[in-house]
């Protein structure tokens, strides 16, 4: 029996995998983006690569920061879909309520993603979440408040915490940053 070797983390499996995880057919973001589906195809098996102003409508279509399908690093070829170095952590989101959030996952095609999550201190999830997943964090650093399904928790370090298809939210209102590991299925990022 032979091993496959993942296929290395490229944009189009990207797109591929979150637009997969939200249940959208290549015909709905097609339809969205205004452009044949043979072109979503072709950026999705890395046969034709999508403008600035493309990205930025994929982005919006699969609710996912701009960022995310910026930043592939180059990793040794070996390394793809097995390693993610420290310093080569993908960035996700804007930062603006305070959480800085890095991709541990080697990529999205995965049924979960796992994710480095900073809380700075003083800061709020400004508006609760309620998405369709199965999410479990480790509380590394910190304490973290959390409002899970209007049921208040603190956690603090070697904590853990299930939050499955319930509106949630976060604060750190202490003076140190929060630091936690997230298993998010299936991914959102």
């Amino acid at each position: 029996m032979t091993s496959q070797a993942p296929q290395p983390a490229t944009l189009g499996a990207d797109i591929r995998a979150l637009r997969k995880a939200r249940g959208l057919t290549l015909t709905d973001i097609a339809g969205r983006l205004d452009k044949s589906v043979g072109w979503l195809s072709q950026v999705e098996r890395d046969l034709s690569e999508p403008s600035i102003s493309d990205l930025r409508q994929l982005a919006s279509c699969l609710c996912v920061p701009m960022s995310m399908l910026f930043a592939h690093t180059d990793a040794p070829a070996n390394e793809h879909g097995y390693i993610v170095r420290a310093g080569s952590r993908r960035p996700m989101g804007s930062g603006e309520e305070g959480l800085i959030e890095e991709l541990l996952s080697p990529d999205l095609t995965d049924d979960f993603e796992m994710v480095h999550s900073t809380f700075r201190p003083h800061s709020k999830m400004q508006k609760p979440a309620d998405r369709p997943t199965q999410e479990v964090g480790y509380m590394i650093a910190g304490r973290l408040d959390l409002l899970i399904d209007q049921k208040p928790f603190t956690v603090g370090p070697g904590d853990s915490f299930r939050i499955k298809h319930q509106p949630y939210q976060w604060a750190n209102p202490y003076d140190e940053p929060a630091i936690a590991v997230w298993v998010i299925a299936p991914p959102v990022y």
